[in-house]
């Protein structure tokens, strides 16, 4: 995780502490104390250091990393962010003191201010979103999906889609959360089960300690599940036989939950003589960070009539499934909501993306789960669910 970047790390750690260095701490401490305010810098600096050389995306043993983030998060970010606020009000008070031309004149630099309430937000949104906002798991959200090309016999059928679970961080005392998630979707007794992909955060050995709970999933048709790109392995820097081996063990295990694995393939859900199709394409990201495996004709061949897309990153949406115009829904994970939003939005929203929610584009929908659980764990305004979506026609 640390290796992809570990610049832009250092810099994060480093540049705050050389300003605040430069302005406050040597024209007001001596030697020794001046070196104590540096001492979690030179923490964090070693510890990315020592992660930037690490093999595995994260390590086995998360408590380290994570107790890293969590430094991160209280102490450089608000120092970086209390720095650019701090420079833009000093560039703010000399324009002012220019435009007045006095210059013995000292406008207050409110930049500080504003840099002390953002600290403040975002010490609060650090300690909720690891304390709280994480362990938060919404089951109330109920979506009726409306069709004329739903048969009638599938009217009111129930559909309750979870995606990245990453249940390689609900180990230990977290595997309540698990319970709770897997409790809370047999108790609504589901037609169908979706799981849209990112089973384990980067080894199948994630799986073994959940592998009783993750059985006990019941709906009357079946668990269907795709890979999302954490199941392929990518974030070990494996070998591409030892990448094969392990994503056959991912698939191997999530068949032995007694999920139905697509891999590139559909099949058919039937009520009489009416039926729907239940497809899923493996994961198309970009190729280089994402794996992309995606064969939509190999998916869809032969397709015909209602069919339900199930595809863990959501740009396949627009780069492949729309065009080709035979899936009428898509369900897909993969951005877990950013795992922020303040006050329902988040900045990724400009970009035009599809991030959280519904989307529609003609005749074909699509919808983006914020998920039910995430790799590092902490969320804030976005959180953890599990979805309902009922089929209705209105022929």
């Amino acid at each position: 995780m640390i290796a992809r970047a570990p610049y832009l790390f250092l810099l994060l750690i480093i540049v705050p502490d050389l300003y605040f260095d430069l302005h406050y701490w040597r024209h007001r401490y001596s030697g020794t104390k001046r070196l104590i305010y540096w001492i979690p810098t030179i923490v964090l600096i070693a510890l990315t250091l020592k992660f930037t050389y690490e093999q595995e995306f994260i390590p086995e043993d998360t408590t380290l990393i994570f107790s890293y983030l969590l430094m991160l998060g209280l102490i450089s970010v608000p120092k970086m962010v209390y720095m650019l606020c701090s420079i833009a009000g000093l560039g703010i008070s000399r324009l002012v003191r220019l435009l007045k031309r006095n210059k013995h004149s000292k406008p207050k630099n409110y930049g500080n201010l504003v840099g002390w309430l953002a600290t403040l937000f975002i010490w609060y949104a650090v300690l909720y979103g690891t304390l709280v906002g994480f362990y938060k798991l919404d089951t109330g959200w109920k979506h009726c999906y409306t069709s004329p090309n739903v048969p009638h016999a599938f009217a009111g059928y129930k559909i309750i889609q979870f995606s990245d679970l990453h249940v390689g961080t609900m180990k230990g005392d977290r595997q309540w959360i698990l319970k709770r998630l897997v409790d809370s979707i047999n108790a609504q007794k589901p037609d169908l089960i979706v799981f849209t992909g990112d089973l384990q955060n980067v080894r199948p050995k994630d799986l073994y300690d959940h592998k009783d709970l993750l059985s006990s999933l019941k709906a009357k048709d079946g668990v269907y599940s795709v890979l999302g790109n954490h199941d392929y392995d990518k974030y070990m820097h494996p070998t591409d036989d030892r990448e094969v081996k392990q994503c056959k063990e991912t698939i191997a295990l999530e068949r032995s939950f007694g999920w139905h694995v697509l891999l590139n393939e559909h099949c058919t859900i039937s009520r009489g003589n009416e039926h729907i199709t239940i497809a899923g394409m493996e994961n198309d990201g970009d190729g280089k960070v994402f794996p992309k495996f995606g064969d939509i004709n190999k998916t869809l061949n032969g397709v015909k009539g209602f069919t339900i897309m199930l595809a863990h990153n959501p740009i396949a949406w627009r780069e492949k499934i729309i065009p080709d115009g035979r899936a009428e829904l898509t369900l897909s994970g993969h951005t877990h909501a950013m795992q922020f939003s303040f006050f329902g939005w988040n900045p990724i929203a400009l970009l035009g993306k599809e991030w959280y929610g519904w989307y529609e584009e003609g005749a074909q929908s699509l919808y983006v789960t914020s998920g039910a659980g995430a790799l590092i764990p902490w969320r804030f305004g976005s959180t953890a669910e599990i979805v309902t979506i009922e089929l209705r026609s209105n022929l």
